[in-house]
């Protein structure tokens, strides 16, 4: 068994040319996602703003701000400490309006939590992580010594989140039938990239990642398990109906974990600890989504609200 210390020690290696193409890929998947989302999408939290404000910042607030306590609590190695804080920093994932369906969640807020949590991650990503990163005096030497820029992650999140959803939501708008016909085999390529882009970066490890195995399952089943409660309590403490907390909960649970290993790459140097946390984190939030959602599945919600269209 591999100490957790060493793991520090770790670099993903890909060159420039296969972080540009991840990259590219990443902006691919996101605007697929863009191929779903409406103006009316953002306009509804204006409409009904209760649920997708409850999901917004138990994702943005209390997330990062729970993920900071558990670090401190449970001390893992700083690389896996730092994984964490930059996950935990990341808007919601493109999966998450799929298992709000298969729950039978309210479709709609997760679609308007996905829509706006990846606008409002421009901003909210580099602000958590420099935050909760420096916070934390294990990870604090961490962006020192990558001298990290908030600015630099705006910009790079601004470019393979915001202007793909931004090209797909303008092709939705003015050519609805064609946007329609390549809607669902997007959907099914952004989750094949998404397994490869895990794959990838754990395959480069992968001897390493099954000596720390064992310490990397029980620190992201920790880590996810916070994040779907923290959604879940957050919802019922507002009173939210039951469709509602359904949504917000697997809203929070599913962090966009291939935006976070892309991150890692550009500004981490393929740091090892938080690559294999953010790698693992995308395998078993899918796995632990699906559970969640099957569960509810065979559970009729209680209050069922509708949201009404624009």
């Amino acid at each position: 068994m591999m100490d957790a210390a060493a793991i520090d020690q770790i670099r993903l290696n890909f060159n420039p040319q296969t972080i540009a193409a991840l990259n590219f890929v990443i902006g691919l998947m996101m605007l697929g996602v863009a191929l779903d989302l409406r103006v009316a999408d953002f306009k509804r939290i204006f409409i009904s703003p209760k649920a997708p404000a409850i999901g917004l910042g138990s994702q943005f607030i209390l997330l990062p701000a729970f993920t900071f306590l558990l670090t401190m609590i449970i001390r893992p190695s700083p690389s896996m400490a730092m994984g964490m804080i930059l996950i935990s920093a990341c808007p919601g994932g493109n999966l998450s309006n799929i298992m709000t369906y298969l729950a039978r969640g309210n479709t709609a807020v997760s679609i308007s939590m996905t829509a706006v949590s990846t606008a409002a991650a421009i901003f909210m990503t580099p602000l958590n992580l420099s935050i909760w990163g420096s916070l934390n005096p294990h990870t604090a030497p961490i962006l020192r010594a990558v001298s990290l820029n908030p600015a630099d992650i705006f910009k790079t999140i601004f470019i393979i989140l915001v202007i793909p959803m931004a090209m797909g939501m303008t092709l939705a708008h003015f050519f609805p039938k064609p946007a329609g016909k390549i809607q669902k085999p997007f959907r099914i390529f952004s989750f094949v990239v998404f397994i490869a882009v895990v794959a990838l970066a754990l395959k480069a490890n992968w001897q390493i990642f099954l000596q720390v195995i064992g310490l990397v399952i029980f620190v992201v089943f920790l880590h996810n398990t916070l994040a779907f409660s923290l959604g879940y309590c957050a919802g019922r403490l507002a009173g939210l109906p039951t469709q509602d907390v359904r949504a917000v909960s697997i809203e929070v649970g599913t962090q966009n974990a291939a935006l976070g290993l892309v991150l890692i790459l550009n500004f981490f140097a393929g740091l090892g600890g938080m690559a294999i946390i953010a790698a693992w984190w995308g395998i078993w939030h899918i796995i632990f989504g699906l559970c969640v959602s099957t569960w509810w599945s065979l559970k009729q919600p209680i209050n069922i609200v509708e949201v009404s269209g624009e």
